[in-house]
């Protein structure tokens, strides 16, 4: 199988040499019965465990009943599934989308109509700051105000009106904010750039200088979000709400993508029939996922152990040997290593722990939040093993 792979799949991944073919709760099974110890959750897409019994069965309910009929007409899942997500967020409007690029494509665009029909920037000259190390998506507009050689070179000409500051820089973006600024785009942990948690009071500030300046907060919660870093959004530490959320990833319980942006109405009420949309977006299966997933989210479970087993994974991580640092929040790590982190991942899949390397020296860790003590003790002594060369 890893031949037919190598053959006729483009190389835009270089993923570890195994072959997954059953999962359920925090365990993976290979094809040739090989059983490994999830650390990775699909990158946050499966924070309540592969198969959660809760998310499968609505699923399964809701394919016999119907899983498609574009938003030219109404379903009885769209109506219930976007008040409860806006309940969930504190919001008035969602509009729902499917991966989490569309949901930021969607931010981006809610800012620049919002910054010329609401603020009253003139026609094409609306700005959105974003910060270095930052990931959002892949597509062209998004990888136009990254500074990862990787995501961005050779897809030129890319698209203007952003400019990026320094992450954790309050004065730098500042300086940045001018008449024109429609909004700043802002994650509250840089996943891709290695679980990096921004200084103490950064998003607070980040929040009263936007409200300072009339431009709209954009707080991208796709991988830090819904329970990964102990509270429901990674934005609730510092007790900040931003004006618009994107969601993805866990939003779809790991069963098909779903993402959405969640604002008041006086932001995404800016939107009109046949302005913005999607064909998928908002389906009725979708929607079924996303319903059972808030209800799962509003009874807190998967927050405090995120919070109460990601103190002690850190705990535990501070002590490692070969680690230079640890960033992260919750059941959310980088081990900063300083040297290759991919043959640590390649020995800890040999021993029956799936992790994966990010930016080539650090090891994220990010288990599905259903995850247990015993578990993780389980992982973190392999992960040990594979630290010390064994």
């Amino acid at each position: 199988m890893l031949e037919l792979s190598d053959a006729h799949a483009a190389h835009t991944y270089h993923p570890l040499p195994v072959v997954i073919s059953r999962a359920e709760g925090v365990w993976v099974t290979d094809v040739e019965g090989g059983r490994y110890l999830d650390l990775l959750a699909a990158y946050s897409a499966i924070n309540f465990g592969h198969g959660n019994p809760r998310l499968v069965a609505r699923a399964m309910e809701q394919l016999e009943r119907v899983t498609l009929v574009s938003r030219a007409f109404e379903h009885d899942q769209f109506g219930p599934f976007v008040s409860e997500l806006a309940g969930l967020c504190g919001k008035d409007m969602v509009l729902p989308m499917n991966s989490g690029a569309e949901g930021v494509e969607t931010a981006l665009k809610t800012a620049r109509k919002w910054g010329y029909e609401v603020k009253g920037v003139p026609p094409g000259q609306a700005n959105i700051i974003t910060f270095h190390g930052n990931f959002h998506g892949r597509t062209t507009t998004i990888i136009s105000f990254s500074d990862d050689p990787d995501a961005r070179d050779s897809y030129g000409p890319y698209t203007p009106g952003f400019r990026s500051v320094p992450y954790g820089d309050v004065e730098a973006l500042r300086a940045a904010v001018d008449d024109a600024t429609v909004g700043v785009l802002v994650e509250p942990v840089q996943g891709e750039a290695g679980v990096n948690v921004p200084p103490p009071g950064f998003l607070r500030a980040v929040r009263e200088l936007c409200t300072e300046a009339n431009v709209l907060m954009i707080d991208d919660e796709i991988q830090a979000g819904l329970g990964r870093t102990g509270y429901t959004f990674a934005a609730d530490h510092e007790g900040v709400v931003p004006d618009v959320y994107i969601l993805g990833k866990a939003l779809g319980g790991g069963i098909i993508p779903v993402s959405a942006v969640a604002a008041d109405r006086d932001v995404l009420g800016v939107f009109r029939p046949g302005q913005h949309g999607s064909t998928f977006g908002g389906n009725p299966l979708a929607c079924a996922i996303g319903r059972e997933v808030v209800a799962m989210l509003q009874e807190g479970t998967y927050q405090r152990n995120s919070a109460e087993l990601g103190a002690y994974l850190h705990e535990r991580l501070a002590g490692l040997p070969g680690v230079e640092r640890v960033s992260g929040r919750g059941l959310w790590a980088g081990l900063h290593l300083g040297r290759a982190a991919r043959p640590v991942s390649e020995r800890l899949m040999e021993l029956g722990v799936l992790a994966k390397e990010t930016h080539e020296t650090v090891l994220r860790l990010a288990p599905p939040l259903v995850i247990t003590r015993e578990e993780l003790d389980w992982g973190l002594e392999r992960l040990e093993t594979a630290l010390a060369g064994g």
